[in-house]
């Protein structure tokens, strides 16, 4: 799986809670490093909903018009009517910050499972 999360402390904390899951986690600090980098060979992609260059919604679209159909998730803190409107007409999920359950990793193995 792609992680683009610009928190470091967040990416850590998910790369290291998904190894102990067996899960192979790609960090990428924002989308410009996930598009140069390729989403080649990756899973899914999970997103934070506000990175430092560019929106998720926007990372998964200009990915979506490269050909990449990889499964996506947002990860976002309070997301409101228009990100969420997004995110539905865009097919991907939204998992609420702060993650203190398994929501994601639930929502990551039903999008492997599915993709």
């Amino acid at each position: 799986m792609a992680l683009v999360e610009g928190d470091p402390a967040v990416t850590h904390a998910i790369s290291f809670a998904f190894g102990l899951e067996g899960l192979q986690v790609r960090p990428h600090a924002a989308g410009a490093d996930l598009l140069a980098d390729g989403a080649a060979g990756v899973g899914c992609i999970v997103a934070n909903a506000q990175l430092p260059d560019m929106s998720g919604l926007e990372l998964l679209g200009r990915l979506r018009a490269e050909g990449v159909r990889t499964p996506g998730i947002l990860i976002a803190t309070h997301p409101g009517p228009a990100l969420r409107q997004g995110a539905r007409a865009a097919g991907v999920a939204i998992v609420e910050m702060p993650l203190l359950n398994d929501a994601l990793l639930d929502t990551v193995r039903s999008a492997l499972e599915a993709g």
